[in-house]
């Protein structure tokens, strides 16, 4: 039995304008804030715009540093976004060279060089790229503002994945083939080959042995990542296509059959934090989806399922609680953009 049609989602000007007041709402918005940071002493109790006069909004770290990428990566695509000057002014008064030294402060401190990895390493390295593909003045601003906290990330990915020996399954922050999709978007895009060529190597280190992911098991009560998902999103990445095709077929045999399907995420409750995860896992299970079907053609039925996903969670967002608007727009913001892929 095939899965229904469901509707293609597209990001148009009027989708962007609803998505771009997720961020706008919360990057300045400081309280309530999860801090997450190791406190050496006294002298570290500090409110979160003293520790991170960049990113102090939207709830946490990560959360803020994708919010900016969702506004670089809306005003980047639609000029005209409602707003668009008091959103540029914005991001570099966050921005500034200033505020990005004391980011980078922070992270070279004694107590948390470990600090948001590797999901907030992700997606601050996502905004530098975002920033890098922009053709715009403020763009470049913000770019060479944000490039000491952009060469410490990469610093910090250098030294850790060769460290690492084991790779982290789990569907939250800590998923260690999330982690590197993103750093190998931006090594690949900026053409840092040191960083490109380490994950390569550690990508297949991790999964190039690996079969039969247990799809089935997915999701757990509190995914916004699919670990078997986004294991095959960065080998789809680091491998030839033929090579890769090969180790799909060995790791997720199923996904090649026309009849596949997979339930979507239910969220029972909005509300909390975690449960709200699942609106999550169903964004980044769809632009792995799209990520595995471009240019392969033969398996461009799991564009629907990735279909699926997307116009399930899409509707919530706008007028939902801080709970989830602190986040998901970034996410289904990427989710749309990766819909673009032929």
């Amino acid at each position: 039995m095939t899965a229904d049609a469901a509707p293609i989602p597209v990001l148009n000007i009027d989708q962007a304008n609803k998505l771009a007041s997720l961020p706008i709402h919360c990057i300045n918005t400081e309280y309530p804030n999860k801090l997450g940071q190791v406190l050496g002493g006294e002298e570290d109790l500090k409110s979160p715009k003293e520790l991170h006069p960049a990113f102090y909004g939207c709830f946490d770290w990560h959360s803020a540093v994708h919010g900016h990428w969702s506004l670089v990566s809306l005003l980047k695509q639609f000029p005209d976004l409602e707003g668009a000057d008091s959103i540029q002014q914005n991001l570099l008064v966050n921005m500034s060279k200033e505020h990005i030294e004391k980011e980078v402060e922070y992270f070279d401190g004694k107590h948390n060089k470990s600090f948001e990895r590797t999901y907030g390493w992700a997606w601050l390295l996502k905004l530098a790229e975002e920033l890098h593909t922009w053709e715009d003045d403020v763009a470049r601003e913000l770019e060479q503002n944000l490039q000491p906290l952009t060469d410490t990330i990469v610093q910090k990915y250098i030294e850790f994945l060769p460290k690492l020996n084991y790779p982290i399954r789990v569907g939250e922050h800590t998923n260690t083939a999330f982690g590197l999709a993103f750093a190998w978007d931006y090594a690949n895009t900026v053409n840092h080959q040191e960083l490109k060529s380490l994950i390569e190597k550690r990508a297949k280190d991790f999964y190039l042995e690996d079969a039969d992911c247990p799809l089935t098991w997915e999701p757990s009560g509190y995914d916004f990542l699919s670990p078997c998902l986004e294991e095959a999103a960065i080998m789809k990445r680091v491998l030839p296509k033929e090579e890769f095709k090969m180790w799909l077929d060995k790791f997720l045999p199923q996904l090649k059959e026309p009849t596949f399907i997979l339930a979507v995420g239910e969220v029972s409750d909005r509300t909390d934090g975690k449960l709200v995860h699942l609106d999550g896992v169903n964004f980044s299970r769809a632009w792995c989806l799209y990520t595995i079907v471009k240019d392969m053609p033969e398996y461009k039925h799991l564009k629907n399922v990735a279909n699926q996903h997307i116009d399930y969670s899409l509707p919530n967002l706008v007028g939902d609680s801080y709970e989830g608007g602190h986040w998901l727009g970034s996410f289904a913001i990427y989710a749309l953009n990766t819909a673009k892929y032929d």
